[in-house]
């Protein structure tokens, strides 16, 4: 099968590769409006980019043509977010940051998350999250209805226990991130791991 996503298939594009590329890390990412006010949004089409700088990005679509999502408006106009990684321990209050709610209206409090302070950027952390990155906007780039926010890491808060004691090696034993699978509502749970060496 050869599908054209140039022609006829052009608008089925999200369902085809939201569903081939899996699975996808998810980023609930936490700004804040110029006028302080909190928002939470999760986003699977987010990765790690490179390491030197750290950097991330994550691509929040429009709300509906030519009109950002609350995330990427925010990052424009204050250039700095915190990506909050998710894990089975908060997968249900990362659904329900997904709502549409009215705007201004705070999803963590929706959600029952706890708001902490970040260190070195103002959009505050969840405390329940397994991992928080504290980024600043590097760059966006829009590519048609696209917005890809590259973000440099500048913090990383990580729940103890997760590193193994002398390593910064994730021990999977305390770490269980789910991952985005098929549209619109599958998920992946990440216990069945193995190991393959790379070749010398």
């Amino acid at each position: 099968m050869e599908i054209d996503l140039t022609g006829p298939h052009r608008e089925d594009a999200y369902s085809i590769l939201a569903g081939l590329v899996t699975p996808r890390p998810i980023a609930l990412t936490t700004t804040i409006d110029p006028e302080g006010r909190i928002n939470a949004a999760p986003f699977s089409f987010f990765n790690v980019l490179g390491d030197s700088p750290p950097i991330v990005g994550i691509c929040p679509g429009d709300r509906e043509p030519g009109v950002p999502k609350d995330t990427a408006r925010n990052i424009r106009l204050t250039h700095e977010f915190v990506v909050n990684l998710v894990d089975e321990g908060i997968m249900e209050q990362m659904n329900l940051c997904a709502a549409t709610l009215p705007p201004g209206q705070n999803e963590l409090e929706h959600a029952g998350l706890t708001a902490v302070a970040s260190s070195v950027v103002k959009p505050p952390r969840i405390a329940e999250a397994p991992a928080s990155l504290e980024c600043k906007s590097w760059g966006i780039l829009e590519i048609g209805d696209n917005r890809l926010i590259i973000g440099e890491v500048l913090r990383v808060h990580v729940r103890d226990g997760i590193f193994s004691p002398g390593s910064w090696l994730i021990d999977p034993a305390n770490y269980h991130p789910i991952a985005r699978m098929q549209s619109p509502g599958w998920y992946a749970r990440t216990r069945d791991m193995f190991e393959m060496k790379r070749p010398a």
